[in-house]
């Protein structure tokens, strides 16, 4: 069984049709990427399942459980974390305070245990731990917004296009961090638009166009077909 399955969501926005009968799913242990070009509706996919958007028909199944018509604060506490295109950390709160706002559904004596862990997987929070987040560079937030979500110790995780805005630099780091959340045991599902980044460290993708499925496969073997070459990769 699918830890997340996703089967024929559609969703609209007034009479705009965005999503038409999506599905897919993620296995425990995956990183899957979903990929599309701007305005597919990748960032719509993540909202629907993190329940932050409704669906009209159709469903989302998380670890067994149909969190459809589920209210995005009891998803979290279910095991799923999102995080949000443009990183949306709490500019006037320090460093610390935003990780400790990612963890407000824990019990309050794990939270040390979980700052530790954040720290040493981003040595740079610690280091401004202090400072307020509004102040930290583009790459800095990223890594804020993606320790903001490990805070609760999710069993999945949802990353809405974390190369956003990054220099090359910041933008290795933060997928040599993804490839290291996942080998530490989360799955991940990425919603990235560069492709050739997201697909050269998942195991299976799916293509979004205009709010639909049209293409599934192994990471390796996307990479390699020439249509999504041509029309993602730049190939």
């Amino acid at each position: 069984m699918a830890m997340l399955e996703v089967k024929d969501i559609n969703v609209y926005y007034g009479l705009i049709h965005a999503l038409r009968d999506v599905s897919f799913e993620v296995n425990e242990g995956e990183v899957v990427a979903l990929i599309g070009a701007n305005g597919a509706g990748k960032t719509t996919t993540l909202h629907t399942v993190t329940g932050l958007l409704p669906s009209k028909g159709g469903t989302v199944t998380f670890e067994g459980k149909d969190i459809t018509h589920k209210p995005g604060h009891a998803i979290v506490k279910l095991g799923m974390s999102h995080v949000p295109e443009g990183r949306r950390v709490f500019a006037g709160l320090t460093v610390a305070e935003n990780l400790r706002m990612g963890a407000y559904t824990r019990p309050k004596n794990e939270i040390p245990e979980s700052l530790k862990m954040v720290y040493e997987r981003f040595p740079r929070l610690e280091e401004r731990k202090n400072q307020a987040a509004g102040t930290l560079s583009g790459g800095e937030q990223q890594m804020l917004a993606m320790g903001r979500a490990l805070m609760s110790k999710p069993r999945i995780l949802l990353l809405d296009e974390p190369s956003m805005g990054l220099s090359p630099l910041f933008v290795g780091e933060i997928f040599k961090i993804i490839e290291e959340v996942s080998k530490a045991g989360t799955t991940v599902l990425l919603v990235e638009q560069n492709a050739k980044k997201a697909l050269s460290i998942a195991d299976r993708g799916y293509v979004l166009e205009t709010g639909k499925i049209v293409k599934t496969g192994k990471a390796a073997d996307l990479l390699n077909d020439d249509a999504i070459k041509k029309a993602y990769l730049g190939e």
